[in-house]
């Protein structure tokens, strides 16, 4: 059974910083590319940013995060980082980790080539 399982969420004051965390287990890590993904009330599911296989992937990420959020992952670990930094009110949401088995970058912002999804954890910032 394959599970993803997103922590590190939590309340924060504008300007702070986060660091989520998404375990996997029961799949084979490192052939999945890794995304992050968040969903505001009211709004649609937004792409974040995306690393392919590699530990030392590439990486993609949406233009409202750029340059404040860091992707990585640990195939020994099995887990997907995303480093937060000068977070903004707007980036509350919940946020979800998902796999995308063998993805390829022209379809990493895309929600239906995922297949597996957790949960989610919520982050909120304060103005």
């Amino acid at each position: 059974q394959v599970q993803l399982v997103e922590s590190g969420g939590g309340l924060v004051q504008a300007g702070g910083s986060l660091r989520l965390s998404c375990a996997a287990s029961g799949l084979a890590f490192s052939v999945y590319a890794m995304g992050w993904f968040r969903q505001a009330p009211g709004k649609e599911r937004e792409f974040v940013a995306a690393i392919s296989r590699a530990s030392d992937g590439s990486t993609y990420y949406a233009d409202s995060v750029k340059g404040r959020f860091t992707i990585s992952r640990d195939n020994a670990k099995n887990t997907v980082y995303l480093q937060m930094n000068s977070l903004k009110p707007e980036d509350t949401a919940v946020y979800y980790c998902a796999a995308d088995y063998l993805g390829s970058p022209g379809r990493w912002a895309a929600t239906h080539t995922y297949d597996y999804w957790g949960q989610g954890t919520q982050v909120t910032v304060s103005s």
